[in-house]
């Protein structure tokens, strides 16, 4: 048994399917397979159900990943240990951000990378519930969520660390009537057209806000932050977002996007907040870009 072979039934196991775990390690199918074929043979037990349709844990597969994934977690922080003898740092640092105000962390990490071009940063955009499981499934180190007292993760095992103060504006043409108002109230903007992203907070929020003045038209609602850009330049929708996601180069202020405050939006307070695994000491790749993002948010 080795290492190699643990991390490829580790990844068969999340992802279902040996053909994807062999994309995601950039591997053959091969590979993983003879691994698979090999650990089952050595442990003598079947770990997976192969099938058309892909491969499962058997129930004793189940068990065995519980004590695999342990093992890879504490390999892991025994690298972290070695490294923190050494002035360089390496290895691999995955974000999970909500999409929008990722324009906050272009300069982060730009300078972090400068300091330490050993490490790989991934940032990978999702929404909120997806980026709590994948840190509490240590796929992610870190992520940033949107978050307020009435709306919080729903994850007992994550901590929460609020790091900056916003508000939900809408985003409009800047030609579009409404980019000349200071304020549009909830009865002006039911009688838009919307494109909302995919996040549970912003189809809350929309729905709360403007569902009392009648039918809240939305022609579509994605996780394509360019098909939103692209609907509201054309004129022919207004997008609900983050006041921050308007703020910087990216995403939006290179175009003719002009964000516009709602009536009322402000009332509740909500918070960009960087969420991480509680109990588990952060490695010190995970530490120094913490204190970053603290530093410059």
């Amino acid at each position: 048994m080795n290492v190699e072979q643990l991390e490829h039934a580790q990844a068969v196991a999340k992802e279902g399917s040996l053909t994807k775990a062999a994309e995601r390690l950039h591997v053959s199918l091969s590979a993983v397979s003879q691994s698979i074929t090999k650990l089952e043979k050595e442990l003598g037990v079947q770990l997976f159900i192969r099938n058309r349709q892909g491969a499962v844990l058997t129930s004793e597969g189940k068990s065995i990943m519980k004590k695999a994934d342990q093992a890879l977690s504490a390999i892991g922080e025994l690298k972290e240990e070695a490294n923190r003898f050494s002035d360089t740092l390496v290895g691999d640092l995955k974000i999970g951000i909500i999409p929008g105000p990722i324009n906050l962390l272009i300069d982060i990490v730009a300078a972090y990378k400068r300091d330490y071009p050993n490490v790989k940063v991934e940032i990978h955009e999702m929404g909120p519930v997806k980026i709590a499981e994948a840190i509490q499934s240590s796929e992610l180190d870190i992520g940033l969520v949107l978050t307020s007292d009435a709306f919080d993760v729903p994850h007992h095992e994550l901590m929460t660390e609020k790091l900056v103060e916003g508000k939900m504006v809408a985003g409009v043409h800047e030609q579009y009537p409404l980019a000349s108002l200071d304020e549009i109230s909830p009865a002006q903007l039911i009688e838009e057209t919307l494109v909302l992203y995919n996040d549970d907070y912003i189809k809350t929020f929309t729905q709360d806000t403007l569902s009392p003045y009648g039918s809240v038209d939305i022609l579509f609602t994605t996780n394509n932050t360019e098909a939103i850009k692209r609907a509201v330049q054309s004129g022919i929708a207004v997008t609900i977002g983050m006041d921050y996601s308007f703020r910087s180069r990216v995403p939006y202020s290179s175009q003719p996007i002009i964000p516009v405050d709602i009536e009322g939006a402000g009332d509740e307070a909500l918070y960009l907040a960087l969420i991480r695994r509680k109990g588990k000491v952060p490695s010190r790749k995970v530490q120094e870009f913490i204190k970053r993002v603290n530093d410059e948010i």
